[in-house]
């Protein structure tokens, strides 16, 4: 005796072996045995066999007309045999039941399963319903076939020319397209991105690299809606002097500006005048609400992406010509001394004369020119008294870094600009730590640090920027962002808070609302400033802040990679030379571009080498390259404590800077106070994640 049961959800037959009670011991075909209830046993059969009826029960199952079964079934529940008769006749065995099964339990659009053996067929809308459904589903399959084969052949379909980056960026991964795609990439052995690149579906890598960061950060977008600017205060006073700032020539948020006013008794009088959206935008409108969404200017070589509209940029930019409205900090400076006597902040309107380049200036103002006097440029009386007040700034900070324990900061020599003629690059050095980069520097320095006290002495709370060692004095300092003034060893200040970048960083927008409430209010600042002691909102700006700026960091850090793999490709530059950083980690002399140097042995800090590029690829930001011969060794082998300290950081997290992070930091903030963001065209170094060094180059477009 054979049987044809049911088990687990599937059909199977086999030779009864034994009986007890309801239940029987049968033997499979495979050879499993397996007990089987009465009550899952549907047909009983002598023959043929178990493996016979199942190959034959098969193969009659596919020929069932479904269609015409389901108009032979009945419209109230049946068991399988009255149907089976129905359609086979009197040929209606074991086979045809056991067939009549599979084909009815297979499709479920056309049979409902009711119990074991029982069926009642689908409503007549439903089934339609679901026949369509199919129709659709197989419709797609084969355009989805037809996909996979063009991209398999290195072509891009038709259906994809609108959706190739977003396929790559946040894609729908039931789509027929996606599905494509992930099929022929794998089929070929190369990543989608790299498929999508060679069918021509992206431009060139640099579009895929940009898409990708849009998507995640920008995804309506990086446009603006309209917006209305609020009007000025109408006693807003207007300040007795002539203004400059110095900046990069395709800076347009120009932030900061200086004038020189000379008094009796050898003094003079320094402003340090900031824009000032503050004093157009309140907390909460819809400017406020462009500015916190974004929290900050994206900078990345060739292109930015502003914090505020333009129209509020240009309305509060410190743009020569006219009458700005600003943020000024005056500091009465004894000309012998270069001692502060007096400082007071003001808000008010400022006449900018000058926009001052740094593009035409570096080479006439150096050291020697304003040692001697030498050189004709605007504003080079101002620029004569702003030296030796800004070294003397340098100098005191110095000395508060050794009671930091910390050494002096080390400039680096040289950095770079990145500029940017649709897929062609042009990366050229500039020197760093010039007369001007040191003025700016210092002025910004002194405007963080003097306004850091002075929303302390007011009670308001305010965005500081604090690095202090933590355990040992002589530990690693650690940075952080925080609502109360503490001091930043590295640059040697008190306390530090960002107020001088309002129209690229909300950090120092909130920090200017503040400051403009102490100087409105006085003693009873705190009570009128936007944000109160303790406010919940404060502290949220502060931790969002830290991870966008952030990241908006490493994007501008890895732009600045590609551009210098861009670059090795463009200049044919099959050799390129290298100074050793640490251990394997080198440093490109013509561009700002780190690279490990597999295999490269043991070499002493700044040993330059002559490596050979294996190959480049702008998909995956990656270059390999080996070690040719080494050029020469440095005459001394070893660093301060502090630059041992930044190797390990360059080594942790691809930092260009070769100081620690507290030098990197000062040498940031003092390199052109906050004069170029890395990724603009006057951009830093590729690489240079320092957080201070970001914000001490923010000023470059």
């Amino acid at each position: 005796m054979n049987v044809f049961f049911e088990e687990s959800g599937s059909f199977k037959a086999g030779s009864v072996l034994s009986r007890q009670g309801d239940a029987c011991q049968v033997e499979l075909p495979g050879g499993r045995r397996a007990k089987v209830r009465a009550k899952d046993v549907l047909i009983e059969f002598e023959k043929p066999t178990a493996a016979e009826l199942m190959e034959q029960a098969d193969t009659i199952a596919q020929d069932i007309d479904l269609d015409f079964l389901w108009e032979c079934a009945p419209e109230d529940e049946f068991p399988f045999a009255t149907l089976g008769a129905e359609y086979f006749g009197d040929a209606f065995g074991a086979v045809e039941r056991a067939a009549l099964i599979l084909r009815m339990h297979g499709s479920p659009i056309y049979f409902r399963r009711k119990g074991r053996g029982q069926y009642q067929r689908a409503p007549e809308e439903q089934l339609k319903m679901a026949l369509a459904s199919l129709e659709r589903k197989r419709q797609q399959a084969l355009v989805q076939q037809g996909y996979e084969d063009e991209l398999k052949a290195g072509r891009l379909p038709e259906g994809f020319q609108s959706k190739a980056l977003g396929l790559l960026t946040k894609p729908d991964k039931n789509s027929i397209e996606y599905k494509a795609l992930d099929a022929a990439a794998a089929a070929r052995g190369i990543s989608m991105a790299r498929l999508m690149l060679d069918s021509g579906g992206i431009a060139s890598p640099r579009a895929l690299h940009e898409a990708r960061f849009l998507s995640e950060f920008f995804p309506h977008g990086t446009g603006f809606p309209a917006v209305t600017i609020g009007e000025l205060p109408e006693d807003l006073p207007q300040a007795n002097v002539e203004a400059f700032s110095i900046d990069d020539v395709t800076t347009t948020e120009i932030d900061d500006a200086f004038s020189v006013e000379h008094l009796s008794d050898g003094r003079v009088r320094i402003g340090i005048h900031i824009a000032a959206p503050a004093l157009g935008i309140e907390r909460g409108d819809a400017v406020d609400a462009i500015a916190r969404g974004r929290l900050s200017t994206v900078y990345m070589p060739g292109d930015k992406i502003t914090m505020l509209p333009d129209s509020v940029v240009e309305r509060f930019t410190l743009a020569e010509g006219g009458l700005r409205p600003a943020l000024s900090l005056y500091s009465i400076v004894n000309r012998e001394t270069q001692e502060i006597v007096v400082s007071e902040t003001r808000a008010e309107l400022v006449y900018v004369k000058n926009n001052l380049r740094h593009n035409t200036l570096d080479e006439v103002v150096n050291e020697e020119a304003l040692a001697n006097g030498t050189g004709d440029y605007p504003h080079k009386e101002d620029i004569a008294v702003l030296w030796p007040f800004a070294q003397a700034l340098f100098e005191k900070r110095q000395v508060a870094r050794a009671g930091y324990g910390l050494k002096r900061e080390v400039q680096r020599n040289t950095d770079f600009n990145f500029y940017v003629e649709g897929e062609h690059i042009t990366i050229t050095p500039r020197r760093r730590g010039s007369p001007l980069d040191t003025i700016v520097a210092e002025l910004a320095i002194l405007a963080n640090s003097t306004w850091g006290a002075f929303l302390h002495d007011h009670g308001v709370p305010g965005i500081y920027r604090s690095q202090r060692a933590f355990g040992a004095p002589t530990g690693p300092k650690r940075t952080r962002m925080q609502t109360t003034a503490a001091p930043h060893e590295g640059l040697g200040v008190a306390q530090y808070a960002w107020s001088t970048s309002p129209l690229r960083r909300y950090v120092d927008l909130v920090n200017q609302w503040q400051l403009i409430a102490c100087v409105q209010h006085g003693v009873t600042a705190k009570l009128a400033a936007p944000f109160k002691p303790k406010d919940a909102d404060l502290f949220a700006v502060v931790q969002g802040f830290d991870d966008t700026y952030t990241a908006y960091a490493d994007h501008q850090r890895r732009m600045e990679y590609f551009w210098c793999l861009r670059w090795l490709t463009q200049e044919n530059k099959k050799q390129v030379v290298a100074s050793v950083v640490k251990g394997d980690l080198v440093r490109l002399e013509d561009v700002p571009l780190l690279l490990h140097v597999p295999g490269l042995g043991v070499h002493a800090r700044g040993t330059r080498l002559m490596l050979e590029v294996m190959s480049v690829d702008e998909l995956t930001v990656e270059a390999s390259v080996r070690l040719l011969h080494v050029l020469d060794a440095p005459t001394v082998t070893s660093g301060t404590e502090e630059e041992e300290e930044a190797e390990e950081e360059l080594i942790d997290a691809a930092d260009e800077s070769a100081e620690s992070e507290a030098e990197a930091q000062a040498e940031a903030d003092t390199a052109t106070a906050e004069g170029e963001q890395p990724a603009d065209p006057d951009a830093s170094a590729a690489g240079e994640q320092s957080d201070t060094k970001q914000h001490a180059t923010e000023q470059g477009q």
